[in-house]
């Protein structure tokens, strides 16, 4: 009988031919804004239009960190997050859920505000891993931020995904969104209690100081001078 090949491993492999890129460039957001237009499209979320690239003014703000992920030098997902604390709290969830999110950050927490999250079709057919290569950005940030709270402003039909895979848990259920036709529900996890059970299952998300570094450095800063 075949081998049978776990989910780390198979992660693992994946990774070893990915390169996580900070997208500053006019050219790589443009690809991105192209990526999201397909993906959010095909799955019914915004209508058709001309430019068929989709972008909005939370990819602009200083706490937004937007990532490509590419395979072999080609494009496969992308992923965006804000570091939003008492300081600086312009983030997505906001605008949605205040009510569950203004009082952790006025009690000094910082959170990690995880968005649009998308894949290439073919990309996502080829490597059922994607998800878990892109998502593990989160923890890496989780872990150079020291964040108190993961957030994920999800779909409904991805939240038995956020739930089975990193025990994200919903907050509040779907609500509507200006920029989107569908809904979306809030999810989140705090990574203090939950990092230790995350690395044991997922011994990819380890991750050095210096790659955190390289990834994160940026004129940002979580508290004033």
């Amino acid at each position: 009988m075949p081998k049978t090949i776990s989910l780390s491993d198979r992660i693992a492999e994946l990774l070893a031919r990915v390169d996580y890129k900070r997208v500053d460039s006019r050219e790589q957001r443009e690809a991105i804004y192209r990526l999201r237009y397909k993906a959010y499209l095909r799955e019914g979320a915004i209508s058709a239009s001309v430019s068929e690239t989709f972008s909005d003014a939370y990819d602009e703000t200083d706490n937004a960190y937007l990532f490509g992920l590419y395979i072999d030098g080609y494009l496969a997902s992308s992923l965006r997050f804000h570091i939003a604390v008492k300081e600086h709290t312009y983030v997505p969830s906001l605008e949605i859920f205040p009510e569950y999110l203004l009082s952790k950050l006025d009690a000094g927490q910082v959170l990690i505000d995880t968005t649009a999250f998308v894949a290439d079709e073919q990309f996502s057919r080829l490597y059922r891993a994607l998800p878990y290569a892109t998502l593990r950005l989160c923890i890496l940030a989780a872990e150079h931020f020291s964040a108190d709270y993961l957030l994920a402003s999800v779909e409904m039909e991805h939240e038995p995904f956020y739930r089975r895979a990193f025990d994200f848990q919903l907050i509040c259920k779907s609500r509507s969104w200006s920029l989107f036709a569908k809904p979306v529900s809030l999810m989140s996890l705090h990574f203090p209690s939950a990092a230790q059970e995350l690395y044991r299952r997922y011994s990819f998300f380890h991750s050095t100081p210096r790659e955190r570094r390289r990834l994160f450095e940026h004129n940002f800063k979580l508290l004033p001078n």
